[in-house]
């Protein structure tokens, strides 16, 4: 890119996914929140516009996914972006992969002793495996696919015929299924920001509104539905615990540039993380940007950090 010229940043939302209405919320925001001085950008939708991306490579600077769920977080736009040799924000194919499948994730967490819930993976649906899970993890439990984000296909299962159901649920998502020990208590988000040395931003608490029981697809995304606390309020040792776990689990998944690690704390003040993104929700009200806020990155100095990073990590 030569001296004064604008980069040229080709903009991918919208995709396949479930998440798909999410994504190009994210998509217009961004569009107006970078420096038309400094930045030129392209629209590319990955439902219909890859061969376009690809005929478009030697013009673009630099690529910044705002793509959630399967085709965009889960490592295959990474690797296509590689190929056309085009730099992009965030993660690239090995950790975006790994975050993607919940199962592998949880074995990486506790590996590095993280605390996880105990959990089992199951293909079908089989009504003695249910009793037999449902009696070692005690009820009630959570089913969510392993490969699925936003908490799509997600279920709390409060009895055997529950735990049947939602494993029918979930399947309708994902070959994959995660039955989890249920841990009730406050909800929190720690997002990193960095590659190489990655630093921990405020903790946000998020408080599901009434009539949600946990923070589902509608609780994250429907104005006024949930309060987010920003920074938590919870005292300093849980704080700088959840803070480590985060770092550590955006290591331990060899992410780069961002994450954004969900956890929960018990009665006992014990925090199990649940799942890590690697690129959370981009509107200017999303968890992370809060917590960059927080931090001291208002949104447009986070897109350009992030491209910063993105810029770095090429060639990871």
């Amino acid at each position: 890119m030569t001296k004064n010229k604008k980069m040229c940043i080709a903009l991918l939302a919208g995709g396949k996914s479930g998440e798909r209405e999410v994504s190009l919320s994210g998509a217009a925001i961004f569009e107006k929140s970078l420096d038309p001085d400094k930045f030129a950008i392209r629209r590319y939708d990955p439902a219909y516009d890859l061969a376009k991306l690809a005929q478009d490579s030697d013009e673009i600077d630099f690529a910044f996914i705002l793509l959630h769920g399967l085709y965009g977080e889960d490592g295959s736009v990474q690797g296509m972006l590689e190929l056309l040799d085009i730099p992009y924000q965030g993660s690239g194919i090995l950790g975006s992969a790994v975050a993607m499948d919940k199962n592998l994730a949880k074995v990486l967490y506790k590996l590095k002793g993280i605390p996880v819930a105990d959990w089992q993976v199951v293909t079908t649906m089989d009504d003695s495996q249910c009793e037999e899970m449902a009696a070692s993890m005690g009820l009630p439990l959570v089913i969510k696919p392993v490969r699925d984000g936003s908490s799509l296909g997600l279920t709390i299962a409060r009895s055997i015929e529950d735990v049947k159901g939602g494993i029918d649920h979930a399947l309708k998502n994902d070959s994959r299924v995660m039955v989890e020990q249920y841990i009730e208590g406050r909800e929190i988000t720690v997002s990193v920001l960095g590659n190489e040395d990655p630093e921990a931003m405020p903790v946000i608490e998020i408080v599901p509104g009434e009539g949600y029981e946990f923070f589902d697809y509608d609780a994250k995304y429907l104005s006024g539905a949930s309060t987010e606390i920003c920074p938590a309020e919870i005292d300093e040792n849980l704080t700088r615990a959840a803070q480590e776990y985060g770092v550590t689990a955006h290591k331990v998944l060899h992410l780069h540039g961002y994450s954004r690690s969900d956890m929960i704390i018990d009665k006992g003040n014990k925090i199990y993380i649940l799942e890590t993104n690697t690129i959370p929700g981009m509107t200017q009200t999303s968890l992370l940007p809060q917590s960059a806020a927080a931090h001291g990155l208002d949104y447009p100095m986070l897109l350009e950090k992030l491209i910063e990073l993105g810029m770095a990590a090429k060639g990871r």
